[in-house]
């Protein structure tokens, strides 16, 4: 059976977005971004809310030359479109008219009944982006893991990372230091 990852950009403060909506705040190095890929690879679908589905939806139509010696673009940032383009993608939204990528449906309700069944029947494992939507599933005992990537940086105000009158356990099952002070954490949702 799939497992179904929250997987979060965080600041120390825990905050996906600033107050403005914006997440450029967010490290993004070589050695990060090298590594979120490799987190990436086993990934075969995203679940998103629309607007973490909007971020996203960039990797799409990415002016990514897929020719190594070109130079434009690193490997690493090839190599994620790669990733990405090859994934399903389910994106909840009620507003949204249409998709603009590949591999993707768009979904008005989140229905847990059926994720439940997406993770019995997936050959790899799920990623939900986007903490509303993430709280649905996290409130709907349907979540496995979190792997958070905490910033070092506070934000006082924006988008919480984590939804409001939730309590779950967890267990660490893992840490990693990035020389630019960003910390990914590793846990697993006790049942």
């Amino acid at each position: 059976m799939a497992k179904l990852i929250y997987a979060a950009n965080v600041s120390l403060d825990g905050y996906i977005e600033d107050e403005r909506g914006n997440i450029d705040w967010g490290i993004s190095d070589d050695e990060v971004f090298a590594f979120w890929t490799d987190f990436q690879r086993p990934i075969g679908t995203y679940l998103y809310g629309r607007r973490m589905y909007e971020s996203m939806v960039y990797w799409e139509t990415a002016n990514i030359k897929m020719n190594p010696s070109s130079g434009d673009q690193p490997e690493v940032m090839r190599d994620f479109a790669q990733i990405w383009r090859a994934a399903e993608k389910i994106v909840y939204s009620r507003t949204l008219r249409s998709v603009s990528s590949a591999r993707t449906r768009n979904e008005s309700e989140f229905d847990p009944d059926a994720i439940r069944r997406l993770k019995e029947s997936s050959g790899a494992d799920i990623t939900i982006g986007g903490p509303e939507l993430a709280g649905q599933a996290m409130s709907a005992g349907l979540v496995d893991e979190c792997h958070l990537l905490l910033n070092p940086i506070v934000l006082g105000g924006g988008k919480r990372a984590l939804p409001d009158n939730l309590r779950m356990r967890l267990e660490l099952l893992g840490e990693h230091r990035f020389r630019s002070g960003v910390v990914h954490l590793h846990y697993r949702v006790i049942v």
